[in-house]
């Protein structure tokens, strides 16, 4: 008699599309591409899936942390998961006996997170991204509200709304202004928020939630009160330059004093700040990547204000294409020398050679050798994904040029939460 054929088992990485805000952090994580999405879905490629477990850390609010034992044969494929509004739920013991699995321990389990990459490997900049929080960062408190948590939304209402570019008409930022009212909304500085825009997609179905950072400190955007602000632009084309009107980004950026708005979140808990005396914060970002540090520079602002903090150095290095699509430009030039070292790239100015924000980072070489030196420097990245590997293999040349050792220099940033890639 033959022996049985010993059907192949996997453990199914899936993404939750309940829970998902579409923030594009696990594709752009992902080493190995199983990552994609369409207008509905981000899902996960099982003929790719390695189990790495490097997009599940820094996944905001937790959706792709779900596995299903499944026949290899009979994985969900890409199209399956694309029309997805929901999980399906787990394969019963009959169901899997039935496909000719006996035991479902079979399945592979998942793997250790990814490792650092070797001298023949292609520079993946990903790979130094923490996943863990400062050790000095305060405790930051994520889905409080959401399709999962005990109250569905929040509604805040809108306190301001004020453009902070000097040009466009299209491309205009707004700076918007949200209170909570008596409802808490407890935030901190690197984290974030959902906004549900009213109505429904051309499917018949309710919008998703779509992620704005928030760019406010801890305490408000006006001190001692319950309320946030965020830094938005108008979406007129996608990451691959194809036209498409923004959903969110147009309601939130048409949006009058008194209006209500859906919110779920916050999310986020590792792009924190550290709170430690002395220590340091390099923030490099480009457009409205600069939410996060408008709010981590102010609340440092508010604290040397107090004279009850010894804080480090700011260094902040912030691209745009101009000087005047650069969102908080007026502001940034008014604050203290002493205080901020402020260093500008722009791209597109004419007659100008395109500089971007590693260049303007290689140009500091000398400085930024210094903070990577010191074990209380952090740095944060935020913007388009097209800016990261850029800044990485800045750091990574400007420790060679100091001598430094990259490959135990980037280690140390990501294992001790000192280097944080927050791009889409």
């Amino acid at each position: 008699m033959n022996a049985p054929v010993e059907l192949a088992v996997i453990q199914q990485h899936l993404i939750d599309p309940e829970i998902c805000i579409r923030c594009n952090t696990c594709e752009a994580t992902c080493p190995v591409g199983a990552i994609t999405h369409d207008s509905n879905n981000y899902v996960v490629d099982a003929d790719k899936c390695n189990l790495c477990m490097a997009c599940v850390p820094p996944c905001p609010t937790g959706s792709i942390d779900n596995w299903r034992t499944m026949p290899k044969a009979r994985a969900y494929s890409i199209d399956d998961q694309f029309g997805w509004e929901s999980l399906p739920a787990e394969l019963s013991p009959d169901e899997l006996a039935d496909a000719g699995v006996a035991e479902p321990a079979q399945a592979a389990a998942p793997a250790a997170p990814a490792t650092a990459a070797t001298d023949d490997e292609r520079f993946v900049a990903s790979r130094y991204g923490a996943t863990l929080p400062p050790w000095s960062a305060a405790h930051a408190f994520t889905n409080l509200y959401g399709p999962k948590a005990a109250q569905k939304t929040i509604t805040a209402t809108v306190t301001g709304n004020l453009r902070v570019t000097e040009v466009g008409t299209e491309y205009d930022t707004h700076h918007i202004v949200l209170d909570f009212g008596a409802m808490p909304f407890p935030v901190l500085e690197g984290q974030s928020i959902g906004v549900i825009p009213p109505g429904t997609d051309a499917k018949g179905k309710p919008h998703h939630a779509r992620q704005y950072s928030i760019a406010s400190p801890r305490n408000g955007e006006r001190p001692g009160h319950n309320n946030l602000s965020l830094t938005i632009k108008r979406v007129l084309e996608d990451h691959q330059g194809q036209p498409v009107r923004g959903v969110a980004s147009n309601y939130m950026c048409d949006l009058k004093v008194g209006d209500k708005v859906e919110v779920i979140g916050p999310f986020g808990a590792s792009f924190l700040m550290p709170n430690h005396p002395k220590s340091h914060i390099v923030m490099i970002c480009t457009g409205t990547g600069s939410a996060p540090m408008r709010a981590m520079t102010e609340w440092r602002r508010r604290l040397r204000a107090s004279g009850k903090f010894e804080g480090g150095k700011l260094m902040l290095f912030f691209g745009a294409r101009t000087k005047e699509e650069l969102p908080y430009f007026g502001p940034l030039q008014s604050l203290p020398k002493d205080f901020i070292d402020t260093n500008f790239a722009f791209s597109r100015t004419p007659g100008q050679p395109k500089k971007y924000v590693q260049d303007a980072m290689r140009e500091r070489a000398a400085d930024v050798a210094a903070l990577l030196k010191d074990p209380n420097t952090h740095f944060y990245v935020c913007g388009l994904k097209s800016m990261e590997e850029g800044v990485v293999l800045a750091l990574r040349d400007i420790a060679a040029g100091a001598g430094l050792d990259w490959d135990s220099v980037g280690s140390a940033l990501q294992r001790e939460g000192r280097l944080h890639l927050e791009t889409y």
